[in-house]
């Protein structure tokens, strides 16, 4: 009886994934046909892998879901060939590919022939990269070279009680075993390695890529993502200044109907990143967090303000997807300046230059408003004018350029009294690192009320729509 409940896992996931009836099975039929070890004497009923088609609230997408009750639902090559035949097929259509994942690993009685086709996988996947979105989510195991598949993918969701995800388990890691750190479990790899975009039960996994099928284009050619809008453009925001410490709360405040998906939610949270509707076209956000509030407005995490190489590395992967993707990508920024301990030290340089590159390098759309501190290097890195922003808003009480005033002051006055420098503070605050002075100079396009910003970003990128620009001609950069 256990065995004919997990036989039906596999289907009622893509069953309960696709609007009602409409899945369609390609691939039913096939079976292993390596004959080594007996292999002849098990039944592989289509070879662990149900691959078809279907709809999401009307929107095309390819999906395969690992059946664990037929060899563990282990990796043979017929396996391997069902799921790249659906990148092919995804590709040709320009549809999502959504891989429902429970899997032991590789099959070792069809060896070097499921090596080969689970390579080829790999290459179909970075053919479609860029191309179609590729979502993953995992059930139960994902381990060894198949842990390769969710991180060629662009989202990854994990079920919270059962599913793991490592390359060597946790027993096989030196001086470590599973009882004193789980590195395979979902809260370990969503906080931690910040491959996970969300944890939750089968059922809240879902909905979650539903949600976000409905959100996101179906390939990079589609020009947005849209549906109507019955919220006003026109909205005021009262009280979103309060909101500047947990960005999340005020993506939430800007967004159509107050929808905000956000991405990679447990990792570098002093970095947020996701998705909002405004006047129902797609928008990728970004935003500095200096501190995390639960449903009961309660502070669950607090951080100081400044760029940290984890926040950079999730901020840098999430706007490469928008650029690939066409998605503009609106930032909020307020960062002190940049991190500084040891592991930032051996990280930081890198994973800023690659959030510097992606901005940078991005040719969408890019509306940048500064909601509080932007100093210094980081604040150049976070989708500032110099490295391309189109529009740049600020609120009156923003604070922009080298570092604080008081700590400037004592620079350029070392050794002075208490009232020379707070004289020289307020100076410095005035001429230098105001919203105003950098409006003189055109760093800022305009200074807005906290409330009018939904309205500002809103005919930012209505503005911005037709938007075309060039780069240099060159195969790819190397950063």
């Amino acid at each position: 009886m256990g065995n004919m409940a997990t036989e039906s896992a596999a289907s009622v996931r893509v069953t309960d994934l696709l609007d009602a009836g409409s899945f369609v099975e390609i691939g039913g039929a096939v079976t292993a046909r390596n004959t080594d070890f007996n292999m002849q004497e098990k039944e592989t009923p289509a070879d662990g892998v149900i691959t078809g088609y279907g709809v999401i609230d009307g929107n095309l997408v390819y999906v395969y879901s690992q059946d664990v009750s037929v060899l563990n639902g282990a990796v043979g090559e017929m396996h391997a060939r069902k799921i790249a035949n659906i990148y092919d097929m995804a590709m040709k259509m320009g549809a999502p590919v959504i891989g429902l994942v429970d899997c032991a690993g590789l099959r070792l009685q069809e060896a070097t022939d499921a090596l080969h086709a689970f390579g080829n996988l790999y290459l179909k996947q970075t053919m479609a990269s860029g191309v179609i979105p590729q979502i993953t989510a995992i059930f139960g195991t994902c381990g060894g070279g198949l842990s390769v598949v969710p991180a060629l993918t662009d989202f990854t969701f994990m079920e919270a009680e059962k599913a793991k995800l490592f390359v060597n388990s946790p027993n096989a890691l030196p001086g470590n075993n599973i009882s004193k750190l789980d590195t395979s479990c979902a809260k370990y790899q969503s906080e931690e390695a910040g491959l996970v975009d969300a944890v939750g039960t089968q059922e809240e996994i879902l909905a979650n890529i539903r949600a976000l099928v409905c959100m996101i284009p179906g390939n990079n050619e589609e020009n947005g993502s849209y549906e109507d809008c019955q919220d006003s453009l026109n909205r005021l925001l009262d009280g979103i200044e309060n909101a500047a410490e947990d960005t999340s709360i005020a993506l939430s405040m800007i967004a159509d109907d107050n929808v905000f998906f956000e991405t990679k939610r447990d990792y570098a949270k002093d970095m947020v990143t996701g998705f909002i509707r405004l006047n129902g076209m797609t928008v990728g956000a970004v935003a500095n967090r200096t501190k995390v509030y639960n449903e009961e407005s309660e502070v669950t995490a607090q951080f100081d303000g400044s760029l940290s190489a984890d926040g950079a590395k999730k901020a840098a992967e999430f706007v490469n997807f928008c650029d690939a993707f066409n998605i503009p990508v609106l930032t909020l920024t307020n960062v002190t300046g940049f991190a500084a301990c040891e592991y930032e030290e051996k990280n930081l340089a890198r994973e800023a230059a690659k959030l510097t590159y992606a901005f940078a390098n991005a040719t969408v759309p890019k509306v940048n408003v500064v909601i509080g501190k932007a100093f210094g290097s980081a604040y150049v890195t976070m989708n500032s004018k110099s490295i391309g922003a189109d529009m740049v808003y600020a609120w009156p009480a923003a604070e922009i350029g080298m570092m604080e005033a008081n700590l400037a002051a004592k620079i350029m006055y070392a050794g002075a009294d208490a009232d020379t420098l707070k004289e020289k503070t307020a100076e410095y605050r005035e001429l230098q690192s105001s919203p105003l002075s950098a409006a003189r100079r055109g760093y800022v396009d305009t200074i807005i009320e906290p409330s009018e910003t939904r309205k500002y970003v809103i005919g930012a990128f209505e503005m911005l729509f037709t938007k075309r620009e060039d780069r240099p001609m060159k195969k790819h950069g190397s950063v």
